[in-house]
């Protein structure tokens, strides 16, 4: 695995930023794109563009077994039983929506819980709090440790009579803890209980296998999977997709419409109304293929290489502290620096081309409980290098002169 091979794969290296090398420590939010991936889209929309499951002329049929192509990628790169159990969405947003609207429509009533951690991201609890006005449910949270993990004992001490659905994240976007999905779906089963799992970290770092974990939905988000914005996938078992009402309706997702009635399309354009992204679903093939080629053992080995030796060389910096130190993490460190604000730290950092994340991360439940307003952020994808993170301690250190710290 040549870092720099894969780092030339990516244009944006190419250019200076505030007239330095791109230090680019942001892939948790999104991740940077291959030049496969760019240049599919434009090949895409430039000789074989045309909607997909609407026409018979060639363009037509051309674009849409492109799209079906991708669904069997996503299929066999996390392991799921069937094609059909891949929904196309616009991100993992919209997939939590699906599960939480369709899920919450049929089976949730006034008192039912929902249980989270107080490690998720914004985009799997405000679903929930929706239904939680509109029905009067009740959301429940399994609480963080010490090291910013939540434990599977966590998870059980809040599971009652009640509790309808757990939903959960892989691999928080703070602490980086990566929680023990495969035992939270064994436990939440054995109570006949259905588990969400919000893949947004998890997917792109993580080997996922659908039959092991044997979640009933699995959210991923294609941005940050080196992939387009707005696609996104949600893996759920065919039996939910069956049982439950669709999401959104209009052209794509019907039967036969009637004045008295309509029947819905098979599985999944159920749930796929309307004109899919189909460009950014054809290119995130190319990103599957550009990790497949990788190989997520090989991204997991360097992401924790990188992870290793970024938290020894920030844990010797003075003055900086790292929040949380869960036994399993993932390639995010979150940290402050005492008497400077997380802005203020991404901004200085900014002038040396050292791109970070600062703020609350769409983690505010978190945030609160750890009495921070804020954080700032680094985290890795496979074009990253050693050399970064020394870019990004000499930056700390610059931002803690400029403010007059004691720094070493």
């Amino acid at each position: 695995m040549n870092i720099d091979d894969i780092k030339r794969e990516f244009p944006i290296f190419d250019d200076k930023i505030q007239n330095n090398d791109l230090v680019y420590l942001d892939s948790a939010n999104s991740s940077q794109k291959p030049r496969v991936v760019v240049d599919r889209i434009y090949d895409f929309y430039t000789k074989e563009f045309s909607n997909v499951g609407r026409s018979v002329h060639y363009l037509a049929v051309a674009a849409t077994n492109l799209y079906e192509q991708t669904r069997v990628s996503v299929q066999k790169y996390i392991n799921a039983k069937d094609k059909d159990e891949i929904v196309f969405t616009k991100g993992a947003t919209e997939a939590i929506n699906l599960v939480a609207n369709t899920f919450g429509q049929k089976y949730l009533s006034e008192g039912d819980e929902v249980l989270l951690t107080e490690l998720e991201h914004h985009s799997n609890y405000v679903p929930w709090h929706f239904l939680r006005k509109a029905k009067n449910i009740k959301i429940e949270f399994a609480e963080i440790n010490d090291n910013g993990e939540v434990t599977l004992e966590a998870i059980e001490k809040k599971i009652t009579n009640k509790t309808k659905i757990i939903s959960v994240s892989h691999l928080s976007n703070v602490t980086g803890a990566i929680l023990p999905i495969k035992e939270i779906v064994q436990l939440a089963h054995s109570k006949n209980i259905p588990v969400l799992i919000d893949g947004c970290q998890g997917a792109p770092h993580l080997k996922l296998d659908m039959q092991d974990i044997d979640c009933d939905f699995y959210a991923i988000s294609g941005h940050k999977m080196y992939g387009p914005t707005g696609i996104g996938i949600l893996y759920a078992k065919k039996k939910w997709l069956e049982d439950l009402p669709p999401y959104q309706g209009g052209g794509g997702m019907i039967n036969e419409v009637k004045k008295e009635g309509i029947t819905y399309g098979e599985l999944p354009n159920k749930y796929e109304a309307g004109t899919m992204a189909t460009a950014q679903v054809i290119a995130f093939n190319e990103s599957i293929k550009f990790m497949e080629k990788i190989g997520i053992q090989n991204i997991e080995k360097h992401e924790k290489e990188l992870l290793d030796y970024g938290l020894e060389k920030l844990r010797k910096n003075n003055s900086v502290n790292i929040i949380g130190n869960p036994k399993e993490k993932g390639g995010v460190i979150s940290f402050t620096i005492e008497g400077v604000h997380p802005h203020d730290i991404a901004t200085i950092l900014d002038e040396d081309g050292v791109a970070i994340r600062a703020g609350h991360h769409c983690c505010q439940i978190l945030h609160d409980k750890l009495n921070l307003p804020a954080t700032a952020r680094a985290s890795f994808g496979v074009y990253n290098t050693k050399d970064d993170i020394d870019k990004l301690d000499e930056s700390i250190n610059k931002c803690k002169k400029i403010f007059n710290l004691k720094w070493t």
